[in-house]
């Protein structure tokens, strides 16, 4: 199963194609996809250039969790810089 997961050009924040073709903040209301479907959908979703930029897609299983090669990439691209825990989505949640 495939997600499509792009940054929004609004604040630049990671969303996810939701199953209401529209974009959200929450991996849990991403719309999962079949790795046959995916590629379609990432090529219409590429084409929302006003919304988004560098729309790609990441595996996922059953339960929704992100899997493969993309387990940390996507871990520190939703939660902010690793080195400084004053910047970025982990300042907030300390605050």
């Amino acid at each position: 199963m495939k997600i499509v997961t792009a940054n929004s050009l609004q604040d630049g924040a990671v969303v996810y194609l939701g199953d209401d073709d529209q974009w959200t903040p929450q991996l849990s209301g991403a719309a999962r996809f079949e790795d046959s479907d995916a590629k379609d959908v990432l090529v219409a979703a590429q084409t929302r250039i006003e919304e988004i930029t560098d729309a790609y897609l990441v595996s996922i299983d059953q339960d929704g969790a992100i899997t493969g090669r993309e387990t940390l990439r996507e871990t520190i691209r939703k939660a902010g810089p690793t080195v400084r825990l004053d910047l970025g989505l982990q300042a907030e949640q300390c605050a």
